[in-house]
């Protein structure tokens, strides 16, 4: 049965997400917390963890969790459902793409799908900021200054020099987190 609600959630999350996988995080967030499959912070730490491995996070934290829930089967399960929806639809695009964007309420409906995605984006935003820096109950005494620091730092190095590649910023700040927090 574990299987079936696995294949739902995910086919559903990657339904009905527009704008990558980070516009999935309050989708994912509802239906795992919701679920009791795990914490705030377990998802959190997931996120992490999806961020900081190779390929689409969509892919990696469906994967995650199909794990943790039902071992290998289980992430095979989730990962296949999450990217199940957007393959159909590519496929389909794809064969009427020539007609597709001639239709102008195609590009009207494009267009208001635009404003929800930067809406999403940005609640994730501070999802993340109150969960990981503030300690997640937006309490101002609570804030991980280490976390603000560092995000602060690589976000002034990407800002004065936009080649900084990201894997580059994501190993200093993993290198940044291992020392500063072991010696504060």
């Amino acid at each position: 049965m574990i299987y079936l609600e696995l294949f739902f959630v995910f086919f559903t999350i990657g339904l009905f997400t527009l704008g990558g996988g980070y516009a999935m995080i309050p989708m994912i967030e509802e239906q795992v917390i919701s679920r009791g499959w795990m914490t705030h912070e377990e998802l959190y730490n997931f996120i992490g963890i999806s961020e900081s491995t190779p390929g689409p996070f969509a892919v990696n934290i469906a994967t995650f969790i199909g794990h943790s829930q039902a071992g290998i089967l289980g992430s095979i399960t989730a990962t296949i459902s999450v990217v199940l929806p957007s393959f159909i639809i590519i496929l389909l695009i794809a064969k009427f793409l020539h007609n597709f964007l001639k239709y102008k309420q195609v590009r009207w409906a494009l267009g208001g799908v635009k404003p929800i995605i930067v809406g999403l984006l940005f609640a994730v935003v501070l999802s993340l900021i109150n969960n990981n820096i503030m300690g997640g109950d937006y309490n101002w005494r609570d804030i991980d200054f280490i976390g603000v620091a560092i995000m602060g730092g690589m976000f002034i190095l990407k800002a004065v020099n936009k080649r900084f590649s990201p894997i580059l910023l994501i190993i200093i700040s993993a290198l940044l987190g291992l020392v500063l927090y072991q010696v504060f």
